[in-house]
Order: C-alpha cells, then structure tokens, then sequence
C-alpha cells in the first residue's frame, strides 16, 4: 500500500502496523506521537492500527531549543 510518510510516498505491505511502519524506518526511538490523516494515535494503539492505502501519515518528535 502506498502512503504519505511527513510528505514522502512510501510502499508498505498491506496489513502494516504502524509500529512495524515506525521500525522499519528505524525511527521507533524517536517518534512522540504519530497522527494519521490529522487524528492523533495513541501510543498504545500503534501496535495494532492498520493504516489504509492513501494514508497521510505524519510523526512528530520532540526537540529541545532556546
């Protein structure tokens, strides 16, 4: 299925967690909250939410500045 990954197309197997999505870009670690299609997924939630083909996905981290 293709999705919109923070503005990229990018191809994952239908049926992808987004946990498994979150690996497999190697940004587990790093990700705080991840919102598709503009409605927040609750951390707890991102082991079993299947996103759907067309998804707008963005992650949204943390950064610390002054």
């Amino acid at each position: 299925m293709r999705l919109t990954i923070n503005g990229e197309q990018k191809e994952f197997a239908e049926g992808t967690t987004l946990a498994e999505i979150l690996k497999n870009l190697g940004v587990e670690d790093k990700v705080m909250a991840v919102a598709v299609n503009m409605e927040i997924v609750k951390k707890g939630e991102w082991d079993s939410y299947r996103p759907k083909e067309g998804d707008k996905i963005e992650m949204l981290t943390f950064v610390a500045g002054g």
